[in-house]
């Protein structure tokens, strides 16, 4: 549960102020971190950690232990005898056993964090788990991943669990590989403007800590615990259509996915069929790069034929002939608000379909 590196930095700091030699054992006598050579002790401290006693000297060295749930976890080894090594052992001993009840009480709610996203939990255990790791049930929460350039790096899992904007009520977990999970607790007076606000502060302190290219989705706000897991699917489902439709922003919020939402729904053979059904054995993509910047140009400036030939730099006629061009080989005219709106979804199931198939492979 605790990294060896902290106990190794725990036990230095202790010398410094202190001034004796620690060492930390398992039960079976394998040194874990230590400040001297302690090898010639390991036989006693498995001796040690099978005695009835708390605390021992043997050989001139001061033995303690801590323990995990009444059972023994580590081997405190004080270098030197007497009353005033003793005494500093067991102060060690003490910062150590509340460094592992911490750690675990933090593991235990990750843990937890964890199931409750996944949908691992029963209800009478989200609330009779909640109330023993102590976790307010009826505060209002919305969930946020943050997805780095890069993929899931540790670093950015601690970077933000000790972030501005995070707090003691907050959780910063990991479920897979690739993003980041921040649970984060809400007041009454937040705002939809204030969720934008907390997405923009992460992204800002990602890229302060050098950290580029990072993503944040949200989901809606819950007001109980156990919606959490709900708020998780729609950031997750965030995340995936702002990659497909909105590939330009940083952030992306579930309530604002408009029809990418609907679309990302699709069973893909319903999509073929309706691709099939609009443009025969042709795809939209498969469109010159001419045709396809300026259906995109129409499309921007809302189906108004002298804005859409202005920006392209070209005359109105040739804007009309290229229009005409496409209905002949479509019979779509986007022109048409009806067939212009079918040309528009029909792009949108293409990238859609695109995407799903680069993920499966």
């Amino acid at each position: 549960m605790i990294s060896n590196q902290i106990l190794q930095s725990t036990i230095e700091g202790l010398k410094s102020i202190v001034r004796v030699e620690f060492g930390i054992m398992d039960t079976d006598g394998k040194e874990i971190a230590s400040t001297a050579d302690m090898s010639r002790c390991s036989a006693a401290a498995v001796e040690f950690a099978q005695s009835p006693a708390d605390s021992q000297e043997i050989q001139g060295y001061q033995y303690f232990k801590i323990y995990d749930e009444n059972q023994p976890e580590y081997i405190l080894v004080a270098g030197g005898s007497g009353e005033n090594t003793y005494t500093l052992g067991k102060v060690a001993a003490f910062q150590i056993q509340g460094l592992l009840v911490a750690y675990k009480e933090r593991f235990d709610k990750d843990n937890f964090i964890k199931n409750l996203l996944l949908d691992n939990l029963l209800l009478v255990d989200i609330y009779s788990r909640s109330k023993k790791l102590h976790i307010p049930v009826d505060v209002k929460r919305i969930v946020l991943i943050v997805e780095a350039e890069s993929g899931k790096d540790s670093n950015i899992l601690e970077l933000l669990r000790s972030g501005s904007g995070i707090t003691n009520r907050d959780f910063v977990t990991a479920v897979d590989e690739n993003n980041v999970i921040v649970v984060k607790d809400l007041s009454d007076g937040d705002s939809p403007k204030d969720i934008d606000k907390i997405a923009k502060s992460v992204i800002a302190y990602l890229e302060k800590e050098k950290v580029r290219g990072s993503r944040v989705s949200y989901g809606t706000v819950v007001k109980e615990i156990k919606e959490v897991s709900r708020s998780y699917k729609e950031a997750k489902m965030a995340l995936d259509v702002g990659k497909i439709f909105f590939d330009e922003r940083q952030i992306v919020a579930y309530s604002e996915l408009g029809i990418g939402r609907l679309i990302y729904q699709l069973p893909i053979p319903l999509c073929k069929m309706f691709i099939k059904e609009i443009f025969g054995g042709k795809s939209p993509d498969e469109f010159d790069e001419e045709t396809l910047t300026t259906i995109n140009k129409f499309f921007e400036n809302s189906l108004n034929v002298s804005e859409t030939s202005r920006q392209l730099f070209i005359h109105r006629n040739t804007l009309v002939y290229r229009l005409d061009k496409l209905q002949k080989s479509t019979g779509l005219d986007l022109r048409v608000f009806e067939d212009a709106i079918t040309f528009k979804i029909a792009l949108m199931v293409v990238k859609y379909m695109k995407y799903m198939e680069t993920f499966e492979y």
